[in-house]
């Protein structure tokens, strides 16, 4: 089930509010083009331009793909997502663990939340406005063509093999990026190793992305 609101605080707090009080029943989605307290990655607040794309959807694992372990789940939302932006035009690509961008600007991001057996994934994508250091996306689309054409391919449950292989290749890209550890030191993703399951391995020390 999809709603459809003109404003929010946050997409992922409020699915997550309503998870938690088991007042919603998976699939479930909710969608918005203005948040006012969006959530982005290490709970930093997310700049939510008006007019962009943020949604959440939950879905509990047994209606994800068999061979897909908890740590993967959060790249293979994105994976997705990009698969199907690239489909449409799109030169979109996905900087490890959960951000989309154009050329060197980030354009969006995934945020991935446990809770009991479901997962609560939230995304925010630049459609035509975004802050000074980051981008929009680079072709017109509709938020709602967007939202059902991921759904839609949710549903099809492509196997995390498939994903990951599409993955690693692209991953290479991201070997000229840094990103932010759990005690948000800034580490350089240059010398990483990508493991099977999408985390990473730098200095002997594994790094997941579920967050």
């Amino acid at each position: 089930m999809m709603e459809f609101v003109d404003e929010i605080d946050s997409t992922q707090k409020e699915l997550c509010e309503r998870v938690k009080h088991g007042i919603v029943k998976e699939p479930y989605c909710i969608v918005t083009k203005s948040q006012t307290s969006g959530i982005g990655s290490r709970q930093n607040s997310w700049i939510s331009e008006n007019g962009n794309l943020y949604f959440s959807f939950c879905v509990k694992k047994i209606h994800l793909p068999n061979d897909i372990k908890d740590v993967s789940v959060s790249i293979y939302f994105s994976c997705i997502l990009k698969e199907i932006l690239n489909e449409f035009g799109s030169r979109v690509w996905l900087k490890w663990p959960n951000d989309f961008y154009i050329n060197d600007k980030k354009i969006g991001g995934t945020i991935t939340t446990k809770i009991n057996d479901f997962f609560i994934c939230g995304i925010g994508l630049n459609l035509v406005n975004c802050p000074t250091n980051a981008a929009f996306l680079d072709i017109t689309l509709s938020a709602n063509d967007i939202v059902y054409a991921f759904i839609d391919r949710l549903k099809k449950r492509i196997s995390w093999k498939q994903i990951f292989s599409k993955f690693l290749i692209e991953f290479q890209k991201s070997r000229e990026f840094t990103f932010h550890n759990e005690n948000n030191e800034l580490i350089s993703l240059k010398n990483a190793i990508l493991c099977d399951d999408g985390s990473i391995l730098i200095n002997n020390k594994r790094m997941y992305s579920l967050r």
